[in-house]
């Protein structure tokens, strides 16, 4: 699949969680479901199924990159900048780190980067609630 057609399926996939649950809650799903998919590309470097492993990771980058696309600076200002640039940085990240000799404690640092954000994220949306 191309890169063309997993951003396009990660935003499918976005636009139809934000129609089912609450916005906030959509993010906080999306988040999780980013840190699934690296657990399971590690598993499967582990057992050795090196296809299922990358296609794990180019789909956890893909939630990452949704993410990243539907942040808005105009209002989130230097916060939503940052956020982008975290993003796309643990993008990079397990991109670059998959397949090589140290890629599970890579994508294990990378999984506690977004269990950091689905926290913040989760307390935005409790403190938020109306």
């Amino acid at each position: 699949m191309t890169q063309h057609a997993m951003a396009h399926r990660a935003n499918q996939a976005y636009r139809g969680t934000a129609v089912t649950v609450p916005p906030l809650k959509a993010v906080v799903m999306l988040h999780g479901g980013a840190m699934t998919l690296l657990h399971q590309a590690i598993e499967a470097q582990e057992a050795r199924r090196f296809e299922h492993g990358h296609d794990c990771v180019v789909r956890a980058t893909a939630i990452l990159r949704g993410l990243s696309h539907h942040l808005d600076c105009s209002r989130g200002g230097a916060v939503a900048e940052r956020l982008y640039e975290t993003y796309n940085a643990l993008v990079l990240a397990a991109l670059r780190s998959y397949g090589r000799p140290h890629a599970e404690a890579n994508l294990r640092r990378i999984i506690a980067s977004i269990a950091e954000l689905r926290e913040a994220w989760e307390y935005v949306a409790v403190t938020t609630r109306r």
